[in-house]
């Protein structure tokens, strides 16, 4: 904490990771780590299982079950950790570990009996992480298309084998068009960031090559970093759902895809707002610098800023959304410009790029998009209520104990009304791809997780807009090719 209060006063996202932290952080990356396959959850000041991956050590040591609390954990044959007031972040750093090592767990059983188990660490996959696409029909348009859902631009980056978010993107666009798609949303909500180097490739999936992201370091050398591949993965109607929350690569995405006109970008007014790029280094003398998995742990550092191909940074503006839609978080001052130690932004110059050149008119699907939302009542509520809600955040309250219990019930009826527009009231009709139907028949967790994903995306209202949006650009384009091929 101390060491970190020096880092961030140079910028929010330079800051020192012990070992632990570090390797936590690689492991979010990669989504690989090495484990006991348990899925855990803070309840009632416990640590408690909630699931049980088959085939992982935990299903295998036939002792754990979902319901047990862990109250204590040893690394191999040390003295045992009280998991006591721990959250579930640093209880998964304390189980998870190197690979081939052992941890051992004292559990109390729901008839509140104690057991301990010693488990080897086993290689585990958090699919959870990994790009996965889902198929949305519209029976009255009569549309079917793909949606793309990537958590994070993750990385391997010490497995040349690992899996790679770029190639798994590649191979959820080749699955959604051989299902003949007539359009595809890619949703980077939520989306933190990554691999730079993965976010490239993913472009050049929708482009037919050119420049992409400029980099530029502490000596102001600019560099481009370019699509080199003419092949393009897929050539239809394609958007990218963001939210506030949408940061660094996703924003390197985003603006690329706008910079070239090849697709729409949805979501609130911007996203985030990071425009910088960090290294990894070692702290360790003996090692040097290069060398990350340092027992000091290693410092993460601001090296350099990345600017969009237009020329402007993404630094604290973030991507101005083609359609903007109300929401939640607008009014919250969570984005990198409301952070005092933040970077400034600015600008160099132009890249040499040719536009994509789509069939439809930007300025028709953005009035078409302002005319649905000007009668949809949802978004009313979330804007109207939205700024009420950021007004009271500021305002003063009353020490008058009576008039206090009236704004606050106030605050929480326009909350909760805010709250209950946010599920669509017909549901979209959202499913898997046909092979994948039964892809987790043997994992019921799994099973259930994707369940309630499928379920919140047949209920969400900016899923919603966003489906609209696209069969917007599929009318228009189909009006364009017959009006180009009618005598």
């Amino acid at each position: 904490m101390f060491v970190n209060a020096i880092t961030n006063t140079m910028d929010p996202h330079t800051e020192f990771f012990p070992p632990v932290d570090k390797r936590y952080f690689d492991e979010e990356m990669s989504g690989v780590f090495y484990g006991i396959g348990a899925g855990l959850q803070y309840t009632d000041g416990g640590i408690k299982i909630t699931s049980i991956n088959p085939g992982s050590p935990a299903a295998k040591s036939n002792v754990l079950q979902p319901g047990d609390i862990i109250t204590k954990v040893a690394q191999g044959d040390e003295p045992p950790v009280d998991m006591m007031g721990f959250g579930v972040q640093d209880a998964v750093k304390l189980i998870r570990g190197k690979e081939g090592t052992f941890v051992t767990l004292t559990i109390k059983k729901p008839d509140a009996t104690l057991k301990t188990v010693k488990m080897k660490r086993a290689r585990i996959e958090n699919v959870d992480t990994y790009a996965r696409s889902a198929i949305v029909t519209d029976s009255v348009k009569h549309s079917k298309l793909g949606i793309i859902y990537l958590p994070e631009f993750y990385a391997a980056f010490d497995d040349p084998n690992g899996r790679r978010s770029y190639i798994d993107v590649a191979k959820e666009v080749e699955k959604l068009k051989a299902e003949k798609v007539d359009g595809i949303i890619m949703d980077l909500r939520w989306n933190g960031g990554g691999s730079l180097y993965d976010v490239v490739q993913m472009v050049g999936l929708f482009i037919d090559g050119g420049p992409i992201v400029q980099v530029k370091d502490r000596n102001n050398r600019p560099q481009i970093l370019s699509d080199k591949s003419s092949e393009v993965k897929y050539n239809g109607a394609f958007a990218v759902l963001v939210n506030e929350f949408s940061a660094s690569a996703s924003e390197i995405f985003a603006a690329a895809i706008q910079d070239y006109g090849r697709g729409i970008v949805i979501g609130g007014t911007s996203t985030f707002g990071k425009g910088t790029v960090q290294r990894q280094i070692g702290l360790d003398e003996k090692t040097g610098f290069t060398f990350n998995e340092s027992d000091l742990g290693s410092v993460k550092l601001t090296m350099q800023k990345f600017y969009r191909i237009s020329g402007g940074s993404t630094q604290l503006k973030g991507v101005v959304s083609d359609i903007v839609l109300p929401t939640q978080i607008e009014a919250l001052k969570l984005r990198e410009k409301d952070n005092e130690y933040a970077l400034p932004y600015d600008e160099i110059a132009k890249a040499n790029y040719k536009p994509w050149g789509s069939l439809y008119d930007l300025n028709t699907i953005k009035q078409m998009s302002n005319n649905r939302l000007a009668k949809d009542s949802a978004f009313k509520i979330i804007k109207s209520n939205t700024e009420w809600l950021s007004t009271e955040d500021n305002k003063a309250n009353s020490l008058n104990l009576d008039d206090y219990r009236k704004e606050k019930k106030l605050v929480k009826a326009r909350s909760e009304q805010v709250n209950n527009v946010l599920k669509l009231k017909d549901r979209l009709a959202v499913s898997l791809l046909p092979q994948e139907k039964d892809i987790y028949k043997d994992d019921k967790a799994k099973q259930e997780r994707t369940a309630l994903w499928l379920k919140g995306m047949s209920e969400d209202i900016y899923l919603d807009q966003a489906v609209k949006v696209v069969e917007d650009m599929i009318g228009l384009e189909s009006l364009a090719k017959a009006q180009t091929s009618s005598p």
